[in-house]
């Protein structure tokens, strides 16, 4: 279980990374900037919350973070561009991590609140969970079952691994291929996504522990993968 492993980045302490990779953490003015920002510093990333543009083509990656309502995010975004700056961005290959909301942005609808256009980067919809009985909204430790093993995004995760869930809604995918881990809360739901450069998780890595930090700092890898030779070497 995550919450048996080591709490710090790494061995004696030390960052999970220790390459220069620079992520901007977009802000749109909903949800956990900060806590994401801090999160990222930790395993030994440059991170900045941001909403400009020029600063958002010029990092390495993005994170979309979030905590609200999805038609209000999608609102937000709208207004200060950062829809089509998002799909750009992903389209051209940039490596992006959506955190919680950040993953439901990322579909083709919401039906939350009478429903709202997604970004549009993966098909499906997301829905409010199939609970039963159980209480909304979902809070707390659920184990997470991995399905793509060979993903850039799990190294050195087990494929079996608790992360901390805050949400009352869940995306569906449209393909099974775009799938990267489910859970369970009265019937099971889909909690991480990989298609592309996108990569979604429906719960809180920031908020996650030792295995948390070793999914971001997987990120701030695949990050640095991506750049161009120019780039990774520039400044050496």
């Amino acid at each position: 279980m995550s919450m048996e492993m080591r709490n710090d980045a790494g061995p004696a302490g030390r960052p999970l990374i220790d390459e220069r990779v620079e992520i901007a953490v977009v802000d749109y003015g909903m949800g956990n900037r900060r806590s994401v920002e801090k999160a990222l510093a930790h395993v030994g990333a440059r991170a900045r919350v941001s909403s400009d543009h020029d600063a958002l083509r010029a990092a390495d990656g993005l994170v979309v973070p979030g905590v609200g309502a999805f038609p209000r995010a999608m609102e937000r975004l709208r207004e200060l561009g950062l829809d089509a700056l998002l799909r750009e961005r992903v389209e051209s290959g940039t490596p992006t991590l959506g955190i919680c909301l950040g993953l439901q942005l990322a579909f083709d609808h919401s039906s939350e609140l009478g429903g709202a256009a997604g970004l549009g980067l993966i098909a499906g919809e997301v829905h409010g969970l199939r609970t039963g009985t159980l209480k909304l909204p979902h809070i707390g430790w659920n184990e997470v079952r991995f399905t793509k093993p060979e993903s850039r995004l799990l190294a050195d995760i087990p494929l079996e691994c608790a992360f901390y869930h805050v949400h009352s809604l869940a995306a569906e995918p449209e393909r099974d291929e775009d799938v990267l881990g489910v859970a369970e809360y009265g019937a099971p739901f889909v909690t991480a996504v990989e298609k592309g450069s996108f990569y979604g998780v429906q719960f809180h890595a920031e908020k996650s522990s030792a295995a948390g930090m070793r999914l971001l700092a997987n990120f701030a890898r695949i990050c640095i993968g991506a750049r161009e030779p120019s780039a990774a070497t520039a400044g050496q």
